[in-house]
């Protein structure tokens, strides 16, 4: 019986093969069924840990008990993000339109302008890491989001609308070291319509 209190891996909203020439089917296959569910089964684990220590009533060492779970649980929920906002070639690319776009020009300038700050962003990063586009609730800017490690530099409550993994696991196979090469091809594949979905939903 599955546990509805555990993470689980989620199924890919298109087929493996289905985002190539950009990302190979072997990058995605590997990319979703090792790292990714290696973050999901690390982080069911420790709320195992948890409950076990819990339930016998026994120490552990909470500290490095909850700085791995934020890990996992970051690397979980931001792969999950970043799935979801990937389409095949023909359905994804190109620009956004509507208030997506209207927003994203009245905060950056032009799309042109934000794709080359995003672009920037997701080279610059620390380490391996991740870039966002996000949303401040309190003052309605779109801001971008340097996140390093899964879970540092999050601003809390900032509602993720874009976000690419430049982690060296997201492209390493296809791209090799070439961090630049991959992050032009993932604007081929950025399904705006997940993006603008975000954004409403932030906007309610």
């Amino acid at each position: 019986m599955k546990d509805h209190r555990l993470y689980v891996l989620p199924q890919l909203p298109y087929g493996y093969g289905d985002l190539a020439p950009y990302i190979s089917e072997e990058q995605l296959r590997i990319h979703h069924s090792i790292h990714h569910q290696a973050y999901v089964n690390a982080a069911n684990n420790l709320l195992r840990r948890l409950d076990d220590a819990r339930r016998e009533n026994i120490e552990i060492d909470i500290k490095a008990v909850l700085k791995e779970l934020s890990w996992n649980v970051g690397g979980h929920i931001l792969h999950s993000l970043f799935w979801k906002n990937l389409a095949p070639p023909g359905i994804g690319g190109g620009k956004p339109s509507g208030k997506l776009l209207n927003i994203l020009e009245e905060e950056f300038g032009s799309f042109e302008r934000f794709r080359r700050e995003y672009t920037q962003a997701a080279l610059s990063v620390e380490g391996s890491g991740w870039t966002a586009l996000t949303i401040c609730r309190e003052t309605g800017r779109l801001l971008t989001m340097q996140i390093e490690k899964h879970n540092v530099n999050v601003y809390p409550t900032f509602q993720i609308l874009l976000v690419i993994d430049v982690f060296e696991h997201a492209y390493y196979i296809d791209y090799r070291n070439r961090r630049a090469d991959y992050i032009e091809a993932f604007w081929n594949l950025i399904d705006w319509r997940e993006v603008d979905r975000r954004l409403k939903e932030a906007l309610k």
